[in-house]
């Protein structure tokens, strides 16, 4: 049994949404400790290297940071395994563009071009509220950020938008019935839809049922999903077909 932090990672036991080629090598590239989990991010050498096609290998991805041409969520990272993860800005400073990192329909992480207003802000997600000293309220987002003094009627599961520039919570979106959201975990993960109905268990965990543009039917946990718009509509853009899943016979490639 590893009893220290382990500082390598084999391509054959990497994420899938990664979507590295097995024989291409036999190591991938490990992710530093940040702000998502080993799972649940996409490192800054493949964001580059595999996904941009910036850099042919890590080296070059790495003089790349290293020149502090990249930002995440406005602030610069020479980190090349820095690790980016959902709804993470990343900004090129030689191309001036701006990236989203957002998942598909399929499962996968999709690097989502954004223009520069939509890059001012990102959507985080409640993951913890607690009242502290002094009755001071302090949210906990999905991203690792805490925020203190927020709006008395932020709760669990609710959304923020927050202002990158700023650091201020320009509005905030309640986890309800009737309100857009994005499942981002378990067998649907990418799908995106209207939130129907909120099931709620004595000993199990609480069901979401969501309900697509297509009008076909989903459910998940409640830890699943992730409120992204008001109403029947996102506040941010989505990549292809918009979080409807395409059926086998579709067959649709969205690479």
């Amino acid at each position: 049994m590893v009893r220290c932090q382990r500082k390598h990672l084999k391509r054959l036991v990497a994420p899938s949404h990664w979507m590295l080629a097995k024989s291409a090598g036999k190591f991938a590239v490990h992710p530093s400790a940040g702000p998502h989990k080993l799972r649940e991010c996409l490192p800054l050498v493949i964001f580059l290297r595999d996904r941009l096609k910036y850099a042919l290998n890590s080296r070059e991805a790495e003089n790349i940071v290293q020149r502090r041409l990249v930002k995440i969520d406005g602030k610069v990272r020479t980190n090349s395994r820095y690790p980016t993860g959902l709804m993470d800005v990343v900004e090129l400073g030689k191309s001036n563009e701006q990236f989203r990192v957002i998942y598909d329909v399929k499962g996968r992480f999709k690097i989502h071009k954004i223009d520069a207003k939509e890059a001012a802000f990102k959507l985080c997600r409640i993951t913890k509220y607690v009242i502290g000293d002094k009755g001071i309220p302090h949210l906990t987002t999905h991203d690792g950020r805490t925020i203190r003094f927020a709006n008395p009627e932020v709760r669990l599961h609710d959304s923020v938008k927050f202002n990158l520039k700023t650091h201020d919570v320009e509005t905030f979106y309640k986890f309800k019935v009737g309100n857009f959201a994005m499942v981002t975990g378990g067998g649907n993960v990418g799908r995106c839809g209207v939130i129907r109905k909120i099931e709620h268990q004595m000993a199990n965990f609480n069901i979401v049922y969501l309900e697509d543009a297509e009008k076909n039917t989903f459910a998940t946990r409640i830890n699943n999903v992730f409120v992204i718009g008001e109403g029947e509509h996102p506040s941010i853009t989505l990549p292809a077909r918009n979080g409807v899943r395409p059926s086998i016979l579709e067959g649709v490639s969205l690479d």
